[in-house]
């Protein structure tokens, strides 16, 4: 079924990039917002389905491990900045201070 609908252009220009985010188009994210206003999606059971397909992910466990509240070793700031500072220098061809 087809249904036009009028709306304000800043409204259809966050439902763009809103849909743009979730990686669906305009009609699917109305649809499922349609959907859960209705009471015919559930919210958690959307929530197990997503956790579903993060889990099927073979980096998924590298991803828990780095976004877990603890690590293995602190990281160390500074040294990474100084690393990345020194790798940015040798690719423009800058010298140190």
């Amino acid at each position: 079924m087809t249904l036009s609908v009028r709306m304000d252009p800043l409204l259809e220009k966050e439902l763009e990039l809103a849909a743009r985010r979730q990686g669906v188009t305009k009609s699917q994210f109305v649809v499922d917002a349609v959907e859960r206003a209705l009471g015919r999606k559930n919210a958690y059971q959307v929530l197990l389905q997503a956790k579903a397909q993060v889990a099927q992910e073979p980096r998924a466990e590298k991803w828990a491990k780095a976004f877990a509240a603890e690590h293995d070793q602190p990281y160390e700031t500074e040294a990474s900045r100084a690393a990345l500072i020194a790798k940015l220098r040798a690719k423009h061809g800058l010298g140190t201070d």
